[in-house]
């Protein structure tokens, strides 16, 4: 017996010192029933003997990490549990087949178990977990997802019959896993890939929430297969879906976010499976501390519908639809006496064309779908669209072609039907669901293709409505990557696409539709009683449905917000498109506040939702094409500027007085004008507003305690990038001169006013900062080693030559100055990757980079190294000059990115590659390979980890951030890259910006305060230790290892010790005595199982 349970014990006990509670346990409730239930609605976590699983495929990977670490935790509640998920007999290992059905696999885990030599099959009580996986299913046309859905639920039926027929005292948990993103568009189903993203994330969050419904519908109808009482069949009540900052990001997460993310899902799985309590809660602490939930002493079972019912059918009556057409009060219909030539003269019965652009509320998704009928939310009732759709007429259908239909019925443009945008009937309504401001460029280019080659459109003569309505998706993303979505790329992205048209259409009035104020939407997923999936809306539109009440979150959702909407005003103000006579945007503001519709109730009136209660449905969409009409009557500066969806809304009808739609020249509205030009800027300087500038008291000991001002020493490796190779070249024969003097990391040319670099800002701080470059001259570089063309291979030979010249400097107190080092390499491995794979693999990468900081680690004393992540080089492509030296020369540099075609495979390789390079420094770094000494420490700075180049048009790069070769950077990016360097360093490890932020400001640099004087490290950045009493936790970590926390100096060092040897004895000796407890077949029959560490 102790042969078998010793790494039990050594489990427990490491897990006893980490999770506080009164028994020094997990959780109290972990004894095992006092004889062996016999119903299935009274099995404790404890009573389970086996675990087992089907579902899985080979490329289940992040799946497999879930339940391997489920597995371990429910080895807490009994040690002898038997698990075909090790490595022994791993059911999802390679002798699996990969495309085997359900059917099949449950085959196999029942013979399995049968033949199980230490299982007493038909005593034993086993935990069965059924996944059905969203990521093998491929769904190519909407109308296939029914029947899709119908195949996929039989073959669990099947599996589950099956499973019924043939184990006793099993509890089989039926699970939906939504997680192996990378998969779904290309490797499963190709055919998606001519979806927009937008569209691929909504047809797989509906056929999710499908599943899910249609899973739960399957499971009540069998009665959950309870006609006997050793046998039942839950289904998890949410999916399980990865990190949704990787969905709507579409970028991989890190290797500590990634296993954060495994936590999550685990305890999710967890919480599942157990009886619920009313105390049960979610992640705290910005997702460091996850709550682990245990049973209760009144709700210890493993949840089944017996003890713990879920299901409730929906008792609410269909959704009636109310009335949808509207009453045309107006009399008189006349268009002008002859077609005016202004667009301030326009009157509806002028108008010949409509058209719109947008998202999925103008693609029409889900408008008349019925509240429970969540696939219909894909379909796009393009016809029924409140600003574009022209199905039947107003009587019935209330949108802006049926009202403008009473005064011109030869108008054209209109959406009929069903479709996406590029089929016939769709015809001018070319918004695209799920579209995002960066998508409309896109789309009124094809709007405008469209109108230029129907016949049925006169392009010069004919009058245009034109609506453009953008800016809900960016609102629902913008949180994981707030500058691609801030306000000026919105407003770039809006003006982009007016300025097409500004530049393409004659005779055009557009309606540009400030975004709905989307803020109330939160309170359909407030309110359970309204039975929203909240789920599934929490992967369309995360960053508004997640943040927590009066949260730092959700107010800058609220500024996003705000922001969006302020920024259209300024664009239309600025009288940029009234430039000509027959050309106009007019802000239609009807949107800016939303009073949320209610029931006498009092609560959300859900019928003017969708099923998903995301989309709007026709009963709001009514209200919106009211709205839109009397916007476009009312004179600028006394338009509506709330939607009120409840209210009684009549349309307003021209005037004599009024008869035109109204403008700024006809409303005698004055603009504000455009802001001031700026003067031109002279340098890139920055200004500096920090006040505590003094060092330390004494000079520490700690590199964990390092204020700005203790920086003796200033130096850098690296490349071109570093060596400042043509920043500040005007012509290519400037391009071979090294500028040190202005580099991002190590440059001290002038002062901070005139020229940004890390070393002019620390000599804010230290105006004896020694070691950074000046000039041009090589004999001033101080100690800048790095060599244009370098490769990660060449690095070691330059922290050789450092601190070769760090030694030999007689100005530098080698052994007691404190050092700041940065390197940035990779750039040219990825530029010559294609030409030399082996040697410039990933691993070499790493591992060149390793023995740098070994080097750096045992022999230089009092430093920190700045390891800046590798920018995704793919943007190099974006930059471009009409120019024979920005053309040849970037081929030249970097061929193996340049010279590849988009989308090519070669292209998609090299991506792969740089996000491997990525990977691996992140991973070589938040180990604990550099945690050794006090005086050392090596910070990942991820501020070019998601690279973002300004941009002055559709897909090409501001060139003002690169040199006249379109590869080196200019000054003005070195500034720039030395803001974000200075920033990060600033910021905690695990709340870094990754990002930059390259946009001209001279007030964005950063200043430590009074509580983190300190320049972060990982251990400065760790939060206090968690303390809980009735809820067990764990911590969740970038790596395996985690620095732990300094203990105070006046403890003596052999205080810990005597703790933990303390602690461990108790542990020991606690466990020893539980197990005594367990069945004595029980552990015989578990005597040649491994244990695993948690």
């Amino acid at each position: 017996m102790r042969e078998m349970t010793f790494p039990r014990l050594l489990l427990i006990t490491a897990l006893g010192l980490t999770w506080t509670t009164a028994s020094g346990l997990p959780c109290s409730q972990m004894f095992p029933s006092q004889s062996s239930p016999t119903n299935v609605n009274s099995v404790r976590p404890s009573d389970v003997a086996v675990i087992s699983s089907i579902g899985l495929h080979m490329h289940s990977t992040e799946l497999s990490s879930v339940l391997s670490r489920l597995t371990e935790l429910l080895t807490l509640f009994n040690p002898a549990l038997v698990s075909p998920l090790s490595d022994e007999t791993n059911l999802y290992g390679p002798q699996s087949v990969q495309h085997s059905s359900l059917v099949e696999q449950a085959k196999e885990v029942s013979l399995s178990l049968q033949n199980n030599q230490v299982l007493d099959v038909d005593k034993d009580w086993k935990l069965l977990l059924l996944f059905v996986q969203v990521d093998q299913l491929c769904v190519c046309e909407q109308q296939q997802v029914q029947s899709v859905i119908r195949g996929l639920v039989k073959e669990v039926d099947d599996a589950l019959q099956l499973l019924h027929s043939q184990l006793k005292r099993t509890i089989v948990s039926v699970a939906l896993w939504d997680g192996e993103h990378d998969s779904f568009n290309n490797r499963m189903c190709p055919c998606m890939e001519t979806n927009s993203d937008g569209e691929v994330r909504l047809l797989r969050a509906m056929l999710s929430q499908a599943l899910q419904e249609s899973l739960e519908e399957l499971v009540a109808k069998q009665r959950w297969y309870s006609d006997r009482d050793d046998f039942t069949v839950i289904v998890q009540d949410q999916p399980f879906i990865t990190d949704l900052s990787s969905v709507s990001s579409g970028k991989p997460l890190s290797d500590s976010q990634a296993s954060q993310q495994t936590d999550k899902l685990m305890v999710q799985m967890w919480t599942n499976l157990l009886q619920p309590t009313s105390d049960q809660h979610n992640t705290d602490d910005n997702g460091k501390i996850i709550a682990l939930p245990c049973p209760t002493e009144d709700r210890p079972f493993l949840r089944t519908e017996g003890n713990s019912p879920s299901y409730h059918p929906s008792d609410a009556s269909p959704l009636l639809h109310p009335f949808t057409g509207t009453e045309m009060p107006c009399e008189d219909f006349s268009p002008s006496p002859s077609m005016p030539t202004t667009v301030h003269e326009l009157r509806p019965g002028d108008i010949k064309v409509v058209a719109a652009v947008g998202d999925s509320l103008t693609a029409g998704n889900g408008i008349p779908s019925g509240p429970y009928n969540i696939l219909d939310v894909l379909q796009q009732y393009r016809g029924l669209s409140w600003s574009i759709g022209g199905d039947e007429n107003l009587t019935n259908v209330t949108t802006l072609p049926n009202i403008l239909k009473y005064y011109n019925q030869n108008l054209t443009g209109y959406s009929l039907g069903m479709g996406r945008q590029e089929t016939p009937q769709a015809f001018l309504n070319q918004a695209v669901a799920g579209a995002k401001s960066k998508d409309v460029p896109e789309q009124v280019r094809a709007l405008v293709a469209r109108m230029k080659n129907d016949s049925r459109i006169d392009f010069e003569s004919d009058w245009k409505v034109i609506t453009l309505f953008i800016g809900g998706n960016d609102v629902c993303d913008h949180c994981y990557n707030s500058l691609f979505y801030s306000v000026d790329n919105y407003a770039r992205n809006v003006r982009n696409s007016l300025d097409y048209l500004h530049k393409e259409v004659p005779r055009a009035l557009v309606n540009l539709i400030e975004p709905l104020h989307i803020l109330p939407l939160r309170e359909m997923h407030i309110d359970a009683s309204l039975k929203c999936p909240t789920w599934l809306v929490n992967i369309l539109c995360p960053c508004v449905i997640l943040p927590k009440a009066n949260s730092k979150a959700l107010q800058m959702v609220e500024d996003i917000n705000r922001g969006y909407q302020r920024s259209l005003q300024k664009l239309v103000e600025s009288g940029r498109y009234d430039t000509r006579s027959d050309f106009t945007v007019v802000i239609q503001p009807f949107f800016r506040e939303i009073v949320v519709p209610r029931l006498p109730d009092g609560r959300a009136d859900r019928s003017f939702f969708s099923a998903d209660c995301f989309h709007l449905s026709q009963r709001a969409q009514t209200q919106m094409a009211r709205s839109l009409w009397n916007n476009m009557l009312e004179p600028l500066g006394n338009k509506t500027t709330t939607q009120d969806f409840s209210k009684d809304i009549n349309l307003k009808c021209p005037t004599k007085t009024s008869p035109y739609i109204r403008t700024y020249n006809n409303s005698e509205y004055i603009y504000t004008g455009p802001s001031p030009t700026p003067g031109p800027i002279t340098n890139w300087g920055s200004d500096f507003s920090c006040v505590d500038l003094a060092p330390s008291d004494t000079v520490p000991n700690s590199v964990h305690k390092l204020k700005p001002a203790d920086i003796k020493v200033v130096a850098a490796l690296g490349d071109s990038l570093t060596a400042g190779t043509g920043a500040k070249a005007k012509t290519v024969f400037d391009l071979k001169t090294e500028y040190k003097g202005v580099s991002w990391s190590i440059g001290g040319d002038k002062a901070l006013d005139t020229v940004t670099t890390l070393p002019n800002i620390l000599r804010k701080f230290n105006s004896a900062l020694k070691g950074f470059s000046k000039g041009v001259i090589s004999r001033q570089k101080g100690f800048n080693m790095a060599v244009p063309g370098a490769k990660a291979a060449e690095i070691p030979v330059q922290v050789q030559a450092l601190i070769k010249a760090l030694k030999g400097n007689k100005e530098v107190n080698f052994e007691k100055d404190w050092k700041l080092v940065t390197i940035l390499v990779g750039g040219n491995d990825l530029c010559s990757y294609c030409i030399d794979q082996n040697n410039l693999s990933p691993k070499n990468y790493s591992h060149n980079l390793m023995l740098s900081l070994d080097m750096l680690h045992s022999e230089v004393p009092r430093v920190l190294v700045n390891v800046v992540e590798l920018f995704q080089i793919e943007t190099l492509k974006t930059v471009k000059k009409n120019t024979l030296s920005c053309s040849l020369l970037q081929r030249t540099s970097c061929p193996c990115v340049i010279n590849p075609a988009e989308n090519s495979p070669e292209l998609e390789e090299i991506k792969r590659i740089n996000h491997e390079y990525q990977a691996e420094i992140q991973q070589l770094i938040s180990g604990n390979r550099y945690d050794g000494k006090e005086d050392f420490a090596v910070v990942l700075q991820p501020f070019l980890q998601n690279s973002f180049i300004p941009q002055i048009g559709a897909g090409e790069a501001d060139s003002s951030f690169f040199s006249v070769d379109c590869f080196h950077i200019s000054e003005r990016a070195h500034a720039e890259m030395a803001i974000a360097l200075w920033n990060n360093m600033l910021e905690p490890v695990g709340r870094k910006q990754a990002y930059n932020n390259f946009t001209y400001d001279r007030s964005k640099i950063h200043c430590p305060s009074e509580a983190n004087p300190f320049i972060f490290t990982k251990i400065n950045s760790l939060p206090s230790p968690p303390v809980t009493t009735t809820t067990a936790t764990f911590t969740t970590s970038p790596s395996s290892t985690v620095g732990e926390p300094l203990c105070p100096p006046s403890l003596p060092v052999w205080v810990p010790v005597i703790v933990g040897i303390a602690s461990a004895l108790v542990g020991i000796i606690f466990a020893w005595l539980l197990l005594s407890r367990c069945r004595k077949n029980k552990v015989e029959r578990a005597v040649e199982l491994k244990g695993t560490g948690f």
